[in-house]
């Protein structure tokens, strides 16, 4: 079944190259929230990260001939990260990191995936149910998110459909951007065009800025080890901590 669902992703596959940009953008949201908040540009490049390990999850799910395997390496990597987690930007306990998001989502694509005993329905609703009362990190509308991206994987319009209409979705309660690098888009947009952009000047609507890394297909391939994979999480968190504790 993986191999047949993976022939059907109409995106970007390199989910190597994903990965690292991902990563990359995550520090910059990180480092934004916790070291330089006054740089609002780091939250805005910070909004790519999620949706791109979404995509990576989805195209992950099509590709694995072990879900139970993947869901351990996320459990695993989730739980030895939660501690660094807390530390490096401020958290409790009861506030899990993104792991634990991603695992519930996979739990659901896996349920969507087999659809064994109802399992298409059930799986997906039980963890979006789940969501709330766990914390996860994004809520409900982090693994809604996933979910409709598996559903029109194998579509391209599809794909931006969805990011089009989440992202304005999601980012209707988000903080406004007013200004961009010291540039006031109120003065620097033409009045016709403001209207035009101001409902995606809005932080959590940035995020479809990481559409067109999802969709272009990369030539070549940089193979990212499993274990670099999985470990480059909770290391750029402890960067994080020890350039807290240094500044």
């Amino acid at each position: 079944m993986a191999n047949h669902e993976s022939k059907t992703l109409a995106g970007n596959t390199a989910t190597s190259y994903l990965k690292w940009i991902a990563l990359l953008c995550m520090f910059c949201d990180h480092a934004g929230k916790m070291l330089f908040p006054q740089i609002t540009e780091l939250r805005i490049i910070g909004r790519i990260a999620y949706p791109l390990y979404c995509w990576c999850l989805v195209v992950g799910v099509s590709y694995t001939h072990s879900v139970p395997m993947y869901m351990l390496r996320l459990l695993v990597v989730g739980v030895i990260s939660q501690p660094l987690y807390m530390l490096a930007l401020d958290h409790e306990w009861n506030e899990p990191n993104i792991f634990l998001t991603l695992l519930l989502a996979l739990v659901g694509l896996w349920g969507m995936r087999e659809k064994k005993l109802g399992s298409a329905v059930w799986a997906p609703l039980v963890t979006l149910v789940l969501a709330s009362p766990l914390n996860a990190n994004y809520g409900w509308k982090g693994i809604l998110l996933i979910y409709l991206l598996y559903m029109v994987r194998g579509s391209r319009t599809g794909i931006s459909a969805v990011m089009i209409a989440f992202c304005l979705f999601w980012g209707s309660t988000s903080s406004q951007v007013s200004q961009i690098f010291s540039l006031n888009l109120s003065t620097f947009l033409h009045p016709w065009v403001q209207p035009l952009l101001t409902p995606w000047m809005r932080l959590q609507a940035l995020a479809i800025l990481a559409l067109p890394l999802m969709l272009i297909r990369m030539k070549g391939s940089v193979k990212m080890p499993l274990w670099l994979s999985y470990t480059i999480y909770p290391l750029h968190l402890a960067i994080l901590y020890l350039w807290e504790q240094l500044a």
